[in-house]
C-alpha cells in the first residue's frame, strides 16, 4: 500500500510554490503528522506533512522545483521497513546520549545551518521558540570570534626565497559574458518570494499611473498621550502603545473622507471598497510581506497593536498564514524604523493608495509667528493617478496630518 506526498490547496492569489527543502531521502522512514518537505511561495513557507507511517519510495519533484496546487511530491510506502538490530557496543565504543532536540528553525535557518555544518541544538533562539537565520549567524559569529585561550597564532613573515608571488591584476577591459565565472562574484537564485515581489513591484510600475505627494507631521502631541499613557497601556493590555495604531485610526478617517483611495480598477469600472482592510508593511528575513487588519475601522488601539505585534512574530519565525496576507484595501508602510528620512512607497497593486511613514526627527518650524523645535515626520502618499486627482490625494494627506496632530479627533472620525 502506498499514499502520496500531495501540494496542499494554496490561496486564489498563489498558483505555484517551489520545493524548498526535503527533510527526508528516499529510504527515509516517516511517520504520519511528520514534516517531510517545506515549500516556499511568494507570500510564506508551507510544511507538507505526511498522512500516515511508511518508508519514503520516490521524489518526483526535487529542490528548486516549480510545483501547483495538487502536484504529486513524493510517494510513501506504508509498510515500514524493519529496524536494523545492532549488537549492544562496549563501553569503548558506546556513543554519547542523543542530544537534546533543537527547537523548530525556519527553512532559512536550516539551509544556512547545513552550509555551515551547524548543529541547531546549539543554537539559542532569540525569541525562545524557533531559531531563525538571524540566531543561526550570531551563533556563527561567536564561533568565529577569538578567546583568549584560542588567539590566533602569528603568522611568520616569508622570508627572501618563499616570498608568495604578487596576484596578477586583472587585464584592462575585462569582461564576463553570461555563463562565465567572475571570481569575484556571487550568483544565486533568487527566492520564489523575492521574484514574486520583484514581478509585484514591476507590474505596479507598469500598470499605474503612480504619482506621489508628501507632507509634514507634528509629532508632538502624539508623542506626548504615548509618554502620558503609555505604563498604564501596557499594565492593561499587555503590549506597549506604538505610533501604528494612531496612523492606523487616521488612515481610516481619512479613507472615509476620500473613498477614492480606498478603491481599485477592474476593467473599465471603479470597485469602491466599504470596509477597511488596511495592510501594514513588515520587512521579513525571506523579504516583504504585508499581512492585513481585517476590518481595522472596529478594532481597539489595543488590538491593533496586539494584530501588529504577532505579525511581526510571525514574519520573523516564518509562521504567517496565506490568510492573513490576502487582500488589503490600503497599505501602510514604515521606512522610519530603519532610519528613513524621505522615499516614494510603490504601491501595493491592485490597491490605488498607499502611505509612507519615515523617521521623527527633530526641526525647525514657525509656531505661531515663533521659530520653535518640534518632533517632525515626512509621509509621503503614492497614488494612482488614474482614479485618485491631485486634489484628492493632498487633502487626503492633509486629513491624515490634521487627525495625527489632533489625536482626540481619531476617537470620533478614525
Amino acid at each position: 500500500m502506498t499514499f502520496n506526498i500531495v501540494v496542499p490547496p494554496l490561496s486564489e492569489s498563489v498558483v505555484e510554490a517551489t520545493v524548498s527543502e526535503w527533510l527526508k531521502k528516499v529510504g527515509d522512514p516517516v511517520k504520519a503528522g511528520e514534516v517531510v518537505v517545506v515549500l516556499e511561495t511568494d507570500k510564506v513557507s508551507l510544511e507538507v506533512v505526511a498522512d500516515g507511517d511508511g518508508v519514503l519510495e520516490q521524489i518526483l519533484h526535487d529542490k528548486g522545483a516549480d510545483v501547483g496546487a495538487g502536484a504529486v511530491l513524493g510517494v510513501v510506502s506504508g509498510t515500514a521497513s524493519a529496524p536494523v538490530t545492532l549488537p549492544p557496543a562496549s563501553p569503548a565504543q558506546a556513543k554519547p546520549p542523543a542530544a537534546v532536540d533543537a527547537p523548530k528553525a525556519t527553512p532559512v535557518a536550516k539551509r544556512v545551518a547545513d552550509a555551515n555544518a551547524v548543529d541547531l541544538a546549539q543554537v539559542t533562539p532569540r525569541d525562545g521558540s524557533r531559531i531563525t537565520k538571524t540566531d543561526v549567524q550570531d551563533h556563527l559569529s561567536k564561533a568565529q570570534s577569538p578567546t583568549p585561550l584560542q588567539a590566533p597564532m602569528p603568522v611568520q613573515a616569508p622570508t627572501p626565497l618563499q616570498a608568495p608571488a604578487p596576484v596578477p591584476a586583472p587585464p584592462a577591459g575585462l569582461s564576463f559574458t553570461v555563463g562565465d565565472v567572475n571570481p569575484r562574484e556571487t550568483r544565486t537564485k533568487m527566492t520564489r518570494r523575492r521574484r514574486t515581489i520583484a514581478q509585484r513591484l514591476l507590474e505596479a510600475k507598469q500598470a499605474t499611473a503612480m504619482l506621489t505627494t508628501f507632507n509634514e507631521i507634528d509629532m508632538s502631541s502624539v508623542m506626548a498621550i504615548r509618554a502620558k499613557r503609555k505604563d498604564a497601556f501596557q499594565k492593561k493590555y499587555g503590549v506597549s502603545l506604538g505610533f501604528s495604531s494612531f496612523f492606523v485610526k487616521a488612515v481610516i478617517g481619512a479613507l472615509k473622507a476620500f473613498p477614492q483611495l480606498n478603491a481599485e480598477i477592474v476593467d473599465n469600472d471603479i470597485i469602491t471598497k466599504h470596509y477597511y482592510d488596511i495592510g501594514i508593511a513588515i520587512g521579513a528575513e525571506e523579504g516583504l510581506v504585508v499581512p492585513v487588519l481585517r476590518d481595522a475601522d472596529r478594532l481597539s488601539f489595543a488590538q491593533i497593536e496586539q494584530q501588529i505585534k504577532d505579525f511581526a512574530e510571525q514574519a520573523r519565525n516564518g509562521t504567517l498564514s496565506i490568510e492573513s496576507l490576502m487582500g488589503g484595501t490600503f497599505t501602510i508602510t514604515n521606512g522610519g524604523v530603519f532610519g528613513s528620512l524621505m522615499s516614494t512607497p510603490i504601491l501595493n497593486h491592485p490597491q490605488v493608495g498607499i502611505l509612507g511613514l519615515h523617521a521623527i526627527k527633530e526641526r525647525p518650524v514657525v509656531v505661531n509667528g515663533e521659530i520653535v523645535v518640534r518632533p517632525m515626520m515626512y509621509v509621503a502618499l503614492s497614488y494612482d493617478h488614474r482614479i485618485v486627482d491631485g486634489r484628492e490625494s493632498v487633502q487626503f494627506l492633509v486629513k491624515v496630518k490634521e487627525l495625527i496632530e489632533d489625536p482626540e479627533s481619531l476617537l470620533i472620525e478614525g
